[in-house]
């Protein structure tokens, strides 16, 4: 890796730092300002075409330490797009002198922390309200039992769900990005959070009353709910072939022989067709408007990841299969 070899002055400069990368075959000269307020921030003597953005970052956090990488994002432009750590500095649209410019993501914190925190909180906070702690419902029904069968498999399928979810984010998940902003996983615990104490007060109230057409409308939503997160798993341990532990290589994902995977065919991500078919299946499954609620605002916020994973794809691979939605067939 390229490594500072001191400070280069310059006429006229006036900025908080100049380090230098060793002279190849090459030289390139880097700026980096603030993209804000056009500050000069740092300034790269002598640094190898071959250099990275990673590289870069890594320099420039020499003389910020309070910026450390997983905070910077480095542009071309001050409002486009942020450089991704393995661009290649020779590659990339610039002269012998580049102009960077800096943004502080802020404060960020590992998806793996993220998604445990998420996932851990509604599987403990439902079963708060199963197990009916006290100053929930009232003293009288402190730790008693529901006498409807559904309140109990909505339990254990909530359960589930969320135990799958921690154990995927341990052992299945492979991560394009290793961090987020920290100030994300306030607004998703409140999501996640909310949600379940909401749902599982209701489902679980004693007052509860089971669903219409009994037990023809459970067996049925568990059905839906049981294929849908097979097919989730399916597809979440499909992405996870194509990509090797340790790296950010891309793939066309196709389906296997594995028949829940088949909805490849048809969709960009199935992984969020299933999980809207699971709450769906909750939903019908417990009869409860909150769950229907968390339903549609979780399917609006997997419609808008799945159009921009879909355009992503769409750039990226000119040989991309063209029948594809983002998360519905034929509409969506």
């Amino acid at each position: 890796m390229p490594r500072a070899l001191g400070l280069q002055g310059r006429a006229g400069y006036s900025s908080q730092c100049a380090l230098s990368l060793p002279l190849w075959s090459g030289v390139c000269e880097v700026e980096i300002l603030d993209a804000k307020t056009r500050e000069k921030l740092c300034f790269l003597d002598k640094v190898e075409p071959q250099a990275t953005i990673a590289e870069i970052k890594n320099l420039f956090t020499k003389t910020h330490p309070q910026w450390y990488p997983a905070r910077q994002s480095l542009r071309l432009d001050p409002k486009g797009k942020s450089l991704k750590d393995e661009d290649v500095l020779q590659k990339l649209p610039v002269g012998t002198t580049a102009t960077l410019y800096f943004r502080d993501l802020g404060a960020q914190i590992s998806w793996v922390t993220v998604f445990l925190t998420e996932y851990a909180g509604p599987l403990f906070i439902y079963l708060l309200f199963y197990f009916r702690v006290p100053f929930i419902y009232g003293h009288k029904y402190d730790f008693t039992s529901s006498r409807h069968t559904v309140v109990h498999l909505a339990c254990t399928c909530h359960s589930l769900h969320y135990v799958k979810r921690l154990l995927e984010t341990l052992f299945v998940h492979r991560f394009s990005h290793g961090t987020m902003p920290l100030r994300n996983i306030f607004k998703n615990c409140t999501y996640y959070w909310g949600f379940a104490a909401w749902m599982a007060y209701y489902i679980n109230h004693p007052l509860y009353t089971p669903p219409t057409y009994g037990a023809q409308q459970v067996k049925l939503a568990l059905a839906i709910f049981v294929i849908c997160q097979l097919g989730n798993f399916s597809i979440h341990m499909a992405l996870r072939d194509l990509r090797p532990a340790g790296s950010k290589t891309r793939k066309i994902p196709y389906p296997t022989k594995n028949p829940f995977t088949w909805l490849f065919l048809l969709v960009s991500c199935p992984n969020y067709t299933y999980e809207v078919g699971s709450w769906i299946g909750f939903a019908i499954m417990t009869q409860c408007l909150p769950v229907a609620l968390f339903s549609l605002v979780g399917f609006t916020q997997m419609t808008i990841w799945a159009k921009g994973k879909h355009r992503s794809y769409l750039k990226e691979f000119r040989d991309y299969p063209p029948l594809r939605m983002p998360i519905i067939p034929f509409l969506l």
